[in-house]
């Protein structure tokens, strides 16, 4: 296998035509790169095992573990989280689990609550702040695989989730070696904003998913009643208040987007080593909160010039940075 140097974000040089940030984060999911790369994703899906994981509380969540067959002996275990709204077959993360998979490394793919096709395994709707579950998932991979190195990444929402299980680790009795973020969300807040203000192609995205997802669960359990009909009239921040009031304690939604930051000196007290990435020109994610944390001597941040949200997209092969950049960190932390 491969074996790259240690990746930083100034070796991020996209083709000049795919330097838009906004080329960069539709082609990030896009079904063209997904096509581009079926036979190898279908490696994922090799010896692919189905977990539905306890994870305390009575909430359950839905997982699947491929193993590597480049090694005798694989070099760890690393759990992947996907960003809001969407899976664990989501076309970054299929990619970076198979790139993974080429390394080496055993892959667990990790549904959020409400996220694939698990509307049915809990009666609650997901919101971000349900970190307490994520870290009991992490456990259960723990309980599973007890004998493995682990590491845990994400992307965007699980980017932020990652660095919140890094940050419970230590104290839940979940070992784990490195935390890598993608394009984290950090001030929750700064990104709703942006997202309303960005190009009306993103709200129109996140709110046609999460549309369909509310009325597959109100299908799932008719019995109550999860929204009002005016509620998936509104836009993206009127939605997610009536959310929040409707089905958390946080009482106002200013009180819920505070619950789920990183933002400011929150990941200060970061033990597990972690690596940050992100770019400068994310649409969906302002760098001036990256540039305001106050980090762990542990945790870096790397800022691309270019890349979009998630995207890091290099050339016309549509190979994503972001790939490298996870396997670098992994080698130094596992060894090449």
């Amino acid at each position: 296998m491969n074996q790259p140097d240690l990746q930083i974000a100034a070796d991020f040089r996209p083709a000049r035509l795919l330097r838009n940030a906004h080329l960069q984060s539709l082609l990030a999911s896009s079904g063209l790169r997904s096509w581009l790369f079926k036979r190898k994703r279908a490696a994922l899906r090799r010896g692919v095992t189905e977990h539905i994981l306890d994870c305390g509380d009575g909430v359950r969540l839905q997982g699947f573990h491929t193993p590597q067959q480049a090694r005798p002996q694989a070099r760890a275990l690393v759990i992947l989280l996907h960003g809001w709204e969407g899976s664990s077959d989501s076309t970054y993360l299929l990619h970076a689990g198979s790139r993974l998979l080429d390394e080496g490394y055993d892959v667990f793919r990790l549904n959020l609550r409400d996220h694939g096709a698990t509307h049915h395994l809990n009666v609650g709707l997901f919101h971000s702040c349900l970190l307490d579950e994520v870290v009991g998932a992490c456990k259960a991979i723990v309980q599973l695989f007890p004998h493995m190195p682990l590491a845990i990444a994400g992307f965007s929402l699980g980017g932020n989730f990652a660095l919140r299980v890094a940050l419970r680790a230590p104290a839940a009795g979940v070992e784990l070696r490195h935390a890598i973020g993608v394009c984290p969300v950090i001030s929750p807040r700064a990104g709703l904003a942006a997202i309303s203000n960005a190009p009306f192609f993103y709200e129109q995205y996140f709110m046609h998913k999460w549309r369909r997802s509310l009325l597959r669960k109100q299908a799932l359990f008719p019995q109550r009643e999860l929204f009002a009909a005016s509620d998936l009239r509104g836009n993206l921040h009127d939605l997610t208040r009536s959310m929040v009031e409707r089905h958390t304690d946080f009482g106002t939604l200013e009180n819920y987007l505070d619950g789920y930051a990183i933002s400011g000196d929150r990941l200060a007290a970061l033990s597990v080593p972690a690596s940050i990435l992100t770019s400068a020109d994310d649409p969906v994610i302002p760098i001036a909160d990256f540039r305001a944390l106050q980090l762990s001597p542990s945790t870096e941040l790397d800022i691309a010039p270019h890349g979009g949200h998630c995207g890091f997209i290099q050339d016309f092969s549509l190979r994503s940075y972001s790939e490298d950049y996870i396997v670098s960190r992994l080698q130094r932390t596992f060894g090449a």
